[in-house]
């Protein structure tokens, strides 16, 4: 099968990490997947929310949207309707757990840092590229506190990025774009540490179940992404 952008199945789409692009922010990584492009703001508060009180332990929020021409057609800003984004709310949940998962709280301390992700333009894997972007800027953000001495070592045990791989016809891909994305059989979004350790697997059969060893497949071609997003991630930070 041709992809549409007349990639291999196995291969991903260009991916480009830009850090320090915004001026206020303690840490801020652009990054665009293809024609996917999201800005990641990462701010530090000296506060934690009251379930963290009087334990010592930080805090990683996160928040996703998508601004209203992000897409080929206008959307309403978040917030207009009166009524809560369900699909934003439930990706702000997961780039917050994606997170979540490889920082040291107490290393961190009282302190909250929330990572903001605005998808500037969609052609799918829009949570993926939030995550993988929203780890260089939490980063970024955490250097910023090192530079004032608060920690020797960053608080972070592991890096984090996600990666979407599907079937389409009798093909198994990697890094679905929005053409292959909403025409696949099987669509799952992966999230990985550096190590490779699971953190989180969104799949879902469209047409038909399948099998153990597809997932098995699926899983390994995840791998290869997640090790080149991560080696990406290595050089924007160094």
């Amino acid at each position: 099968m041709s992809r549409p952008d007349h990639r291999q199945p196995p291969q991903m789409r260009p991916v480009e990490l830009a850090v320090g692009v915004s001026r206020w922010a303690e840490g801020s990584c652009e990054i665009t997947v293809g024609d996917t492009q999201v800005l990641c703001l990462a701010s530090i508060e000296e506060s934690v929310p009251p379930f963290r009180r009087e334990t010592g332990l930080g805090w990683v929020p996160a928040e996703y949207d998508m601004l209203p021409r992000a897409t080929s057609e206008r959307r309403q800003r978040t917030g207009r309707s009166g009524k809560p984004d369900a699909r934003a709310l439930e990706i702000s949940r997961l780039v917050g757990r994606s997170l979540r998962s490889v920082v040291d709280f107490a290393a961190l301390g009282s302190r909250t840092i929330t990572v903001d992700c605005d998808v500037l333009q969609a052609d799918g894997g829009t949570r993926t590229a939030s995550i993988t972007g929203a780890y260089v800027a939490l980063v970024e953000a955490l250097k910023t506190l090192q530079a004032r001495r608060l920690f020797a070592k960053l608080p972070v045990r592991d890096s984090v990025a996600a990666v979407s791989v599907g079937v389409l016809g009798n093909d198994e891909l990697l890094d679905l774009c929005y053409a292959e994305d909403h025409r696949a059989a099987v669509d799952m979004n992966v999230v990985m540490t550096g190590r490779l350790r699971l953190v989180e697997i969104q799949g879902t059969a469209e047409e038909r179940p399948f099998s153990r060893e597809q997932l098995n497949r699926l899983l390994d071609l995840a791998e290869q992404g997640i090790r080149e997003l991560t080696a990406l991630q290595q050089t924007a930070l160094a």
